[in-house]
């Protein structure tokens, strides 16, 4: 497969980019360039490579979530600025 100055065209007016004849050169062969390499790419044998998303381990730094006691409401609301029913108290911020 290969890129045409036809082609780099086409997407430019997708993209609602204005080039130039000589962008339009440049962009063809640099995307040919990559179709190339990804050609070279296809060719290795990837039979026993196991698929990744990533590059390392990646394991699950969170702790495992245990049940435990809390602290009692009333040492929660020590240092609150306003308490009501058990509850912080905050101003209205919808109307």
């Amino acid at each position: 497969m290969s890129i045409t100055p036809k082609d780099v065209e086409h997407v430019a007016r997708l993209a609602r980019l204005e080039l130039s004849d000589s962008e339009k050169d440049q962009f063809t062969d640099q995307l040919n360039a990559i179709l190339k390499y990804a050609e070279k790419l296809n060719g290795l044998d990837t039979e026993n490579v196991e698929p990744t998303s990533h590059v390392l381990p990646i394991t699950n730094v969170m702790r495992a979530d245990e049940k435990r006691p809390s602290l009692p409401i009333e040492k929660v609301l020590l240092n609150a600025p306003d308490e009501e029913d058990g509850q912080f108290k905050v101003p209205a911020v919808l109307e």
